[in-house]
């Protein structure tokens, strides 16, 4: 082959390259934006559940927005080689960037962050004294409260309960060292010690679960597995939907609890 017929057919190679390399970008942003579009919904649908258990003044419309970011990262992230589906994973990634901004904002009041601190304690106090699991009348006589003054309390508490599924793992006694996060140990790992932690992780939030009151698992049921809002809650087991949203924020405190002791080792 001649100079110039080889020069000619490595600039066709080279232009070639570039095109397929083009196309396969422009292939990649529309495969981005088609799974943008397809999981919209799903980011809406999390935000406004999100939106019901924190303050008036957060805007749905940021959770949106730091969903949306939470989704992009999902898509870039996603391993198709685990045994996770990518609704899940996204689901995961949505909610844990929503957290990420409420916790940006810093809403919740230190005064409040304090009861909750004393609620948690009240609880697995009441529940170690008591051999079962403890219900709010328990609670509030551990904090030395009457009754309508603890629910007054849940109220204020309303959200607190809120932790990111992307927030580090500690390793006691190691500050600074984390075995990665909540959602990566509930994905799974390649390696046998994540398999080991995301299990462990499951089943102590499994435990956690069954310590619950029948009525808070209910609760829990309905809202979670059955997508009802607290107010069809409510209607279904005939109680208003405040007193819905106590049982709910006092049943995922006592989880959080159980969570917080799981991250203590």
């Amino acid at each position: 082959m001649s100079p110039a017929l080889r020069a000619d057919a490595m600039q066709r190679t080279q232009v070639s390259d570039t095109y397929g390399k083009a196309a396969a970008r422009f292939a990649d942003v529309d495969r981005r934006q088609a799974l943008i579009r397809q999981y919209a919904p799903l980011v809406k649908f999390i935000a406004e559940r999100l939106a019901m258990r924190v303050p008036r003044n957060i805007s749905v419309d940021d959770l949106i927005s730091a969903g949306i970011l939470g989704l992009m990262d999902a898509i870039d992230k996603f391993d198709p080689g685990r045994a996770v589906q990518f609704k899940t994973y996204a689901g995961f990634r949505i909610r844990g960037a929503m957290l990420d901004e409420l916790r940006d904002m810093d809403w919740v009041p230190r005064s409040v962050r304090k009861k909750v601190q004393e609620i948690e304690r009240a609880i697995l106090t009441a529940e170690r004294r008591l051999g079962r699991p403890a219900e709010d009348v328990d609670i509030a006589r551990e904090m030395g409260v009457d009754l309508e003054t603890y629910h007054q309390t849940l109220a204020r508490a309303r959200g607190i309960e809120l932790v990111s599924l992307d927030e580090p793992l500690q390793v006691p006694g190691k500050p600074g060292e984390s075995p990665g996060t909540h959602s990566g140990l509930l994905e799974g790992g390649p390696n046998p010690m994540e398999h080991m932690e995301a299990a462990d992780l499951k089943e102590s939030v499994a435990k956690a679960i069954r310590t619950l009151t029948k009525k808070e698992q209910q609760v829990l049921s309905l809202y979670y597995f059955e997508d009802l809002t607290l107010k069809e809650v409510g209607s279904v087991m005939g109680l208003t939907e405040s007193r819905i949203c106590q049982i709910h924020t006092q049943c995922l405190l006592k989880l959080r609890a159980r969570l917080l002791k799981y991250k203590e080792g």
